[in-house]
């Protein structure tokens, strides 16, 4: 399973090159990106966080001095604002109770210790929780997406109903715990699923298409079953 994850990786770095992902001039503006880009497109999130820079308020003591209801406005742009407002807000008083607003503190707390903190804030699930860890503090833990299970379940390595820690585990377990692989992987996946990988999807233009039956080999059972 690691050669075929690495094959995959190489295939795809091959193709289309560093994505320089996540964006963001500091672990806090990719922190509140997370947050944001939740049910919308990213560009929507770029509105609202220049926003959040013209007003100069894009660092934890500027969001937390602010108003919900002037935060909100703020943040119109990435839609559901009020609720992001909520969640935003809600990851700031998680960052100042636990961490004295402090990103470099946070930074020190153990992955796992900090991962079951994450996902105790109202709004922040795993995906969520993990692009933080990952993307704003370069900690090596695997973020799994919809693009992530909608490729690997049409190449056979898991099934379409596989959950969130399944995919994850398959990741870490088979790969070096390394975040700058973990970042440019996902990125790379995400980057295939939004250009090739679609709901109906671009096969002939996917540079994994030869890899699928061997995909299949390696996780389908004697019974036919996806182990």
């Amino acid at each position: 399973m690691q050669r075929l994850l690495m094959n995959i990786y190489q295939r795809l770095y091959q193709a289309y090159g560093p994505r320089h992902w996540w964006p963001g001039e500091t672990p806090f503006e990719v922190m509140v990106g997370a947050i944001l880009t939740q049910n919308t497109s990213w560009r929507n999130v770029e509105k609202a966080i220049q926003n959040l820079k013209e007003k100069g308020v894009l660092y934890p003591e500027g969001v937390r001095r602010l108003k919900r209801s002037q935060l909100a406005r703020l943040i119109r742009s990435s839609g559901y604002y009020r609720m992001k407002a909520d969640r935003l807000k809600g990851f700031i008083e998680f960052l100042f109770k636990n961490y004295g607003g402090d990103i470099e503190r946070m930074r020190k707390e153990n992955l796992k210790t900090l991962r079951t903190k994450l996902l105790t804030v109202k709004g922040i699930g795993p995906e969520t929780a993990d692009s933080i860890l990952l993307y704003g503090l370069e900690k090596p833990i695997f973020v799994v997406d919809a693009y992530t299970k909608r490729i690997l379940s049409r190449h056979g390595m898991i099934s379409e109903n596989a959950g969130y820690e399944e995919v994850q585990t398959l990741f870490m377990d088979h790969l070096p715990l390394n975040a700058k692989l973990f970042n440019e992987y996902h990125a790379l996946l995400v980057h295939l699923g939004k250009a090739v990988c679609k709901k109906i999807p671009k096969c002939d233009r996917c540079p994994l298409k030869s890899i699928e039956h061997g995909a299949k080999s390696i996780r389908q059972g004697k019974d036919g079953m996806l182990e």
